[in-house]
């Protein structure tokens, strides 16, 4: 089977496993409190260009955004997303089981624009009942989005003035960040992502590790207690070694950043084999999720052949949308073999 289906379907960079097998047996101290935590901690830091962010490394992408949200907001707010951002379809009510409403607006290819947020924010203060209503007290954009799109400095920069104006944090899911800093149409890096948001996540699970996501506080301002807060959620892992090891070594000699390039490079030849084979494409996407348009039937031909996508939507009753994804594990030889059975 070629797996195309999603960006986690190996287990973990060869780089990232040895150095958990080489530190296999010292004994270090608990949750997150060991030397490699530490200095993964220090390398994001300079990473990013700002040294007294904040940085809890957490299991998974799910549990980091319900964490984030639940800690920041008060329990009368709830958070603005686009209608298909993942927390709001992807994540079993994760944000409102937690007791916050995702208040979703319409998107364009899985982004949300300033003009649209600013609209919701006005019309929400402009209604003489809104006291009696949630109160959108936080963005969360992803970026990638799950469409794959990136958002440009110069749209990140007018949602982060919005938020300013309005005086609520601005999240970021960073759970493909890789993939999105290392597309040629990107004009963002990570300091101007920790500059632009009050909170955001390094994704390592989609990335090449094990598990395992950075989320990082960027103005002074992670919740008082965070670890107490992460303990309540069931989150606190007392092998904190585990994520601190993977980390320290994704940012050592640009590990990440050469994962996300990898990606990326066999996703434009996934491109080129999807127009050559007379594929429609959904939407050109600059990172490595690709998204198409197909006959229902297709895809049991698909499955025949021995080729793993991901279904994303219904396009219309005869046709849908499916998806299909690079990663830092995506090798030549898998390409080579796509254009052979497609």
């Amino acid at each position: 089977m070629l797996h195309f289906e999603n960006d986690y379907n190996k287990g973990v960079h060869p780089a990232l496993l040895q150095v958990l097998v080489e530190t296999n047996q010292e004994g270090v101290s608990g949750y997150g409190t060991d030397p490699y935590t530490q200095s993964a901690i220090e390398k994001i830091r300079r990473a990013i260009k700002c040294h007294h962010a904040q940085i809890t490394f957490l299991s998974g992408g799910t549990q980091t955004n319900q964490i984030a949200i639940n800690s920041m907001l008060a329990s009368y707010e709830g958070v603005i997303a686009a209608d298909t951002g993942h927390i709001s379809t992807h994540e079993a009510g994760a944000i409102e089981f937690s007791g916050h409403k995702v208040l979703t607006i319409p998107h364009q290819h899985g982004k949300i624009f300033a003009a649209d947020i600013e609209q919701l924010l006005a019309d929400f203060y402009a209604d003489a009942n809104h006291e009696h209503m949630v109160h959108p007290g936080m963005v969360y954009l992803s970026h990638p989005t799950e469409y794959g799109t990136l958002y440009s400095k110069a749209e990140l920069t007018a949602i982060e003035q919005v938020c300013r104006h309005y005086q609520i944090p601005l999240f970021l899911d960073g759970a493909r960040l890789g993939y999105g800093l290392a597309s040629p149409e990107s004009d963002l890096d990570l300091q101007a992502i920790a500059e632009l948001t009050d909170v955001f996540y390094i994704g390592g699970t989609k990335m090449g590790a094990l598990m395992g996501e950075a989320l990082v506080f960027t103005k002074n301002n992670q919740p008082k207690y965070f670890t107490s807060i992460v303990k309540q959620h069931g989150a606190l892992l007392a092998k904190g070694r585990l994520n601190g090891v993977q980390f320290d070594r994704l940012f050592t000699d640009d590990l990440y950043l050469e994962l996300g390039r990898h990606a990326i490079t066999m996703a434009e030849q996934l491109k080129e084999i999807l127009q050559e084979k007379g594929y429609r494409f959904y939407l050109k996407s600059p990172t490595n999720q690709q998204f198409v348009i197909v006959k229902n039937e297709e895809l049991t031909r698909l499955t025949e052949a021995g080729i793993a996508y991901g279904f994303w939507e219904k396009y219309d009753d005869s046709h849908s949308i499916i998806r299909f994804a690079t990663s830092w594990s995506t090798s030549q030889a898998d390409i080579d073999e796509l254009r052979n059975r497609l």
